[in-house]
């Protein structure tokens, strides 16, 4: 009886020994995984900071090419309501006789796909904000009436500056260095002044040089 229970004891120390390895052989290769993914992870970075630095690189080298083509004053002078995406369309005759164009705002006047200038009422330009790259949809009635609507805002920045006269009746915004061209019917709607502080509205990508007029903020009377 006491040779079985040796028997069933030893048996059982086998068995609990067998499991150790078992568990520690698992644990093993668990350690070995982990480390093998922590090389891996650390392969894909360094592959990773290659890559962005070849593009870098190739940005670089692409901004030299094209930097012989444009002087810096001609690059300037180029709104951003001429660079505007121009998918917009030529438009057509309407059952009622009317015409419709799509064009971009150039912080003045639409320009349509024809490369024709139309004329925006200042008015309308100051109530509705008008952004440079912006896009509207002209209406031209039977009758000849033009009617704007904007159809394609694009994103707008804030900016704080200050208003200057610019010569007899216009305006400009100043701030960092910086100056936009403002429309003086919204100067005048404000009443604003050369010394107020003026919040506009410009194109959150890119350079303009025209701004919206979203607030004036009077100077303080001394």
């Amino acid at each position: 009886m006491a040779n079985t229970n040796t028997n069933i004891n030893n048996d059982d120390l086998a068995l609990q020994a067998s499991d150790e390895n078992e568990l520690e052989q698992d644990s093993a290769k668990q350690e070995e995984k982990e480390e093998e993914n922590v090389v891996i992870a650390k392969s894909k970075m360094a592959l990773i900071k290659k890559l962005l630095g070849n593009i870098k690189e190739n940005n670089d080298r692409l901004t030299q090419l094209l930097s012989g083509y444009l002087s810096a004053e001609e690059e300037a002078s180029i709104g951003i309501g001429q660079t505007a995406d121009e998918n917009f369309s030529e438009g057509g005759q309407e059952q009622d006789g009317s015409k419709v164009i799509e064009g971009v705002f150039d912080g003045e006047n639409m320009i349509g796909p024809d490369g024709k200038q139309y004329s925006v009422p200042a008015n309308y330009a100051s109530k509705s904000k008008l952004v440079e790259g912006d896009i509207l949809k002209l209406t031209i009635t039977a009758n000849g009436t033009f009617i704007f609507k904007q159809i394609g805002p694009i994103e707008r920045s804030r900016v704080i500056a200050t208003v200057e006269r610019a010569g007899e009746g216009n305006f400009i915004a100043a701030a960092g260095g910086k100056k936009w061209r403002l429309l003086t019917a919204s100067i005048t709607y404000y009443r604003g002044e050369p010394g107020d502080e003026v919040v506009i509205l410009t194109p959150k990508a890119g350079e303009s040089q025209w701004a919206a007029v979203e607030n004036v903020v009077k100077k303080p009377f001394v």
